[in-house]
């Protein structure tokens, strides 16, 4: 693989254009799905509900409990396993008061009584979950994702310059909008399990954009005065065989959760799956066109003097689709 990408010379930034009105594309018909389905599809971490731990006198068939459950259910139902392969906690959304607690515990209960019998398992607890937890984890996703935004500029711009912590922070806005994009469109349900995924795309993405602009930090220092245009290109082309193989080897890990893992672990391949696309083209395409774009703006100091390369309005490359 690495002898196949060995030196490539691929003109990446070409597509530019191309790639920002397919993603302007994707996130406009993500949000619509958003907006005619009313919002997101929250799970019971968001909307309150009712919490049972059953315990099993041998590990069930998940299955059947999980079809049970959910043909007597009338609001949301999610089932996790926890601990050894006799517990379970059910989540049911609805009511959050006593009588609404009572039905659907009563429920519940039916269901598994109908697959395992009355004497195959027994009710550890069976409470109430208000949403509050739901409003408290938003504000401090909100706020964690603000904060990392702030910290990779400050970064960036002491290691870099600001104009690369710039690109990357709104190459990460790009990859948080284009995930919920997604999760609207699939439908997923917005639990815990699903906001850690996207802060992990987050942080994957991010990655990927540093370690490509770091070579073009030391691109741009053996040869000043070299366009930008030409220094991402070269950038992300000797980065690639690293990119292959990174993607490569989190993608076919995602892909076994997402065949393997079961119904509680899926939400999380699934996002996982999408950020591995959505990190890489961000990194090209998002972040390396704006800093292109920042350099037109606010040209470079080529030779610490004050001088300032002239800046095209539009790099010849880009304006003749690369030929």
């Amino acid at each position: 693989m690495l002898r196949i990408l060995h030196d490539t010379k691929y003109d990446f930034i070409r597509w530019w254009r191309t790639a920002a009105w397919l993603t302007i594309g994707f996130i406009v018909a993500g949000l619509a799905a958003l907006a005619i389905a009313g919002g997101f599809n929250y799970s019971v971490d968001f909307t309150g509900g009712t919490v049972m731990q059953l315990t099993f006198t041998q590990a069930p068939d998940v299955a059947k409990i999980r079809a049970a459950v959910e043909s007597g259910a009338t609001h949301a139902v999610e089932l996790q396993q926890f601990g050894d392969a006799t517990e379970y906690l059910v989540r049911v959304q609805g009511d959050t008061g006593l009588a609404g607690t009572e039905i659907a515990s009563q429920k519940i209960k039916a269901a598994v009584t109908s697959v395992v019998g009355a004497e195959g398992f027994r009710v550890d607890r069976a409470e109430v979950v208000g949403p509050r937890v739901g409003a408290e984890l938003r504000r401090g996703a909100i706020l964690a994702i603000a904060v990392s935004f702030l910290i990779t500029l400050a970064y960036l711009a002491w290691r870099f310059e600001w104009r690369f912590g710039l690109a990357a922070v709104i190459a990460t806005a790009h990859d948080i909008i284009a995930t919920i994009a997604f999760i609207a469109m699939m439908r997923l349900e917005l639990s815990l399990t699903v906001v850690a995924a996207l802060l992990t795309v987050l942080g994957y993405s991010l990655n990927d954009t540093i370690i490509i602009f770091d070579r073009v930090r030391e691109n741009l220092r053996k040869n000043r005065r070299e366009p930008l245009y030409n220094t991402l290109n070269r950038s992300i082309n000797e980065t690639l065989p690293r990119s292959v193989l990174t993607h490569a080897t989190v993608l076919i890990s995602t892909l076994a959760l997402l065949i393997f893992a079961g119904e509680v672990i899926r939400p999380f391949a699934w996002v996982m799956a999408f950020g591995v696309f959505t990190g890489t083209f961000s990194s090209i395409y998002v972040a390396s066109p704006i800093l292109m774009y920042i350099e037109h703006k606010y040209p470079r100091d080529v030779d610490g003097k004050g001088a300032r390369t002239p800046a095209p309005s539009v790099p010849a490359q880009a304006r003749t689709g690369g030929r």
